[in-house]
């Protein structure tokens, strides 16, 4: 069957053997669709409607830098010409759909035309990735760059094209660059691989690749040092990312059933409902957090991010074991979407466990034979391992989510396929595939 659709107009072309799903993605769109301000949608919008007016972040001591530039740059326009909320929504449907397209096109590079087809459906209907789709939020356009990022990957390290590698490294240091300004936890990945290439370099300066890894992430500092020249003009401080540390806040809660989950800011929100709390959660998270609240209220912007870092800091200090344990339960919200401090149970959580325990059984069964052929994985995999195991790690020490892992699953899927063309048959043969 499938060798029959390899030949087939529709299968020549991705572009229409994907549209059926760019249909659904913009039905369930509009479906669950709000014209209400839902999550970080007003933030977004705030960053946009800031830059269209010449500045980011109001001025000291009113610091908000709570998100990197890359995806209100993207809302621009639709500020720009005033239109509905609505219009900025729907460019998720399309930025979702060509992630197919591109991991589609980055699989036939390296993988028969079965497995292409069988990992690519798997992504177009991988349901945990649509969790925002209907909302003004970054993830569908950090997804689209990840794919972007895996097309060029493959390209600026393939020895085959050196005549038009130069151009993919610059295409390839553009897209990391644009994401770590759409998510600056990516900031701190490529300062940790720069400098680890940079030691593996010194020590084999005969692999090229190495010296194209590091001109990529030379290109990505180039995108991304305006930001950080904006934020030290604003801070004095050097390397300044964002003020957004009640992340780490919740994170190092020392309480008992408090699992390290993000739980707002108690002056603002109602949280008996928050995260679908149980009844009363709200009293025992105020016991708990409402003097620490009342203190950082008093402060603004710099101020008030430092007192956040102190108590986090202090709790990871004054109780290391709680953190670790927290830590093991943000891996499982990463993974699982579970648990959540004081929530109630979500049927949404099956479709989760689902999916993604398909994506870490077949990561499990892939880590073996991906390290005992270690010198057969092509470069571009080890490079997008390194980035995606950076950044789930420096994920986990912060209150996380599964959407978290969902924007980096395209690359999980193409290393997995790779892994799986090269060490297992799947049923049938490939030759006609």
């Amino acid at each position: 069957m499938l060798s029959g659709m390899k030949n087939s107009r529709i299968t020549k072309n991705s572009f229409l053997l994907f549209l059926p799903f760019l249909f659904f993605y913009f039905i369930y769109a509009l479906i669950f669709y709000s014209n209400n301000n839902i999550g970080d949608e007003s933030r977004f919008i705030f960053f946009a409607q800031n830059l269209v007016h010449g500045f980011y972040s109001p001025p000291y001591p009113h610091i908000v830098l709570t998100s990197g530039p890359g995806y209100p740059i993207i809302l621009m326009p639709f500020i720009v010409l005033h239109l509905p909320k609505v219009y900025m929504v729907l460019i998720n449907p399309v930025l979702h759909y060509f992630s197919i397209i591109l991991l589609f096109k980055s699989l036939q590079k390296i993988v028969s035309f079965r497995k292409t087809i069988i990992f690519s459906f798997f992504w177009a209907c991988y349901c945990v990735a649509y969790q925002n789709m209907n909302r003004v939020a970054y993830e569908s356009f950090t997804i689209f760059l990840i794919s972007l990022l895996i097309f060029f990957l493959i390209k600026a390290f393939d020895p085959s094209i050196s005549i038009k590698t130069k151009k993919y490294i610059y295409l390839a240091g553009f897209t990391i660059g644009y994401i770590a300004l759409t998510k600056v936890i990516f900031c701190y990945v490529l300062v940790l691989m720069f400098f680890g290439t940079f030691f593996l370099w010194i020590r084999n300066r005969n692999v090229i690749n190495y010296r194209r890894t590091i001109l990529m992430i030379l290109i990505a500092f180039i995108i991304i040092v305006p930001y950080l020249i904006y934020t030290y003009n604003f801070t004095g401080r050097v390397f300044y990312l964002g003020n957004a540390s009640d992340n780490l806040y919740w994170m190092s809660t020392p309480y008992e059933g408090e699992f390290g989950d993000w739980k707002g800011q108690l002056s603002t929100e109602n949280t008996d409902n928050f995260n679908y709390n149980i009844p009363g959660a709200g009293d025992t998270l105020k016991a708990h957090h409402q003097k620490d609240y009342d203190e950082i209220y008093k402060l603004k912007g710099l101020e008030q991010d430092d007192a956040l870092k102190k108590i986090a800091f202090n709790n990871i200090k004054s109780y290391p074991l709680k953190y670790a344990q927290n830590i093991f339960y943000n891996i499982g919200r990463i993974i699982f979407d579970y648990p959540f401090s004081y929530a109630i149970q979500q049927p949404k959580h099956l479709f989760v466990f689902i999916f993604n325990g398909i994506i870490l059984t077949l990561t499990f069964l892939c880590l073996l034979p991906t390290f005992m052929k270690w010198q057969k994985v092509i470069f571009s995999i080890k490079f997008m391992l390194f980035f995606v195991l950076l950044y789930l790690a420096a994920s986990s020490l912060i209150s996380s989510e599964t959407r978290m892992l969902a924007t980096v699953v395209p690359i999980l899927l193409f290393w997995i396929a790779f892994i799986v063309q090269k060490t297992i048959k799947i049923i049938g043969s490939d030759k006609n595939c």
